[in-house]
């Protein structure tokens, strides 16, 4: 005789509350800034107590579904990337292999749409890009990184095409990478060299030469992943938050 399955257990109570909530959400069509109903008249609707209610909400402000403003209420929050920012930098933690993974999604996504930058960008955008340039060489002459610049350089050689979506794609790669740098050592070790990369970038992309900004793109994403492979030898790859000293 064959065995009996086991059976599926319910779902924990303040999953259900969350799912009810979505569900809440998306069937009435709630717009971000919405504010729901009193929590007392939620948890009687829902049949559930205050404090289930209460754990259901916090796991869903968690996820950047709700938001609670105190002695206000509880409203719908507009989508956001953060929480998955948080996540997948902290989730990801000192494993390079994951980051290499992450960097190459990031690689491929600027050097197949920089034709496209290259088709829109303004002077303005030139104007900026040149100016971030600048203050990076101002920093790298004087042996300093400059991440923040760094990370709105590629913010500005994108905007051009007024994708949100691609934009909050890059700083997650972006963020992930650098707070991978919280658990091991990825400090640039050459900024002149990096300093050159973006300054070529810009001058292929203000040439419309699609060629040279693709080519420039790729030496510069190789030099990250050089500094990846150096700190393989000595950091843990499976994961670990040792730093390298």
């Amino acid at each position: 005789m064959k065995s009996m399955k086991p059976l599926n257990r319910a779902p924990l109570l303040h999953v259900s509350v969350q799912e009810s909530l979505r569900a809440y959400i998306d069937e009435n069509g709630l717009a971000p800034g919405t504010l729901l109903r009193a929590e007392g008249e939620l948890a009687t609707q829902l049949g559930v107590s205050r404090n289930s209610l209460r754990e259901g909400i916090k796991a869903l402000e968690s996820l950047g579904v709700l938001e609670t403003r105190r002695g206000v209420g509880i409203f719908v929050k507009a989508f956001s990337f953060e929480p998955l920012l948080d996540n997948l930098a902290y989730g990801l933690g000192g494993a390079l292999r994951q980051i290499e993974e992450v960097l190459e999604i990031r690689r491929t996504l600027e050097v197949g749409l920089i034709g496209k930058t290259i088709e829109m960008i303004g002077e303005d955008d030139i104007a900026e890009l040149r100016g971030t340039v600048n203050r990076m060489r101002v920093h790298a002459e004087r042996g300093e990184t400059f991440a923040e610049d760094d990370q709105l350089f590629h913010r500005l050689l994108f905007r051009c095409q007024h994708n949100e979506t691609l934009v909050r794609l890059i700083d997650v790669f972006w963020l992930a990478f650098y707070k991978a740098s919280d658990f091991v050592n990825l400090e640039n070790l050459d900024p002149m060299a990096t300093w050159r990369d973006h300054a070529a970038i810009v001058d292929a992309v203000e040439a419309k030469d699609l060629e040279e900004a693709r080519r420039r793109l790729d030496r510069h994403y190789d030099g990250i992943a050089r500094v990846i492979a150096n700190n393989k030898t000595s950091s843990n790859v499976g994961g670990t938050h040792e730093r390298t000293v």
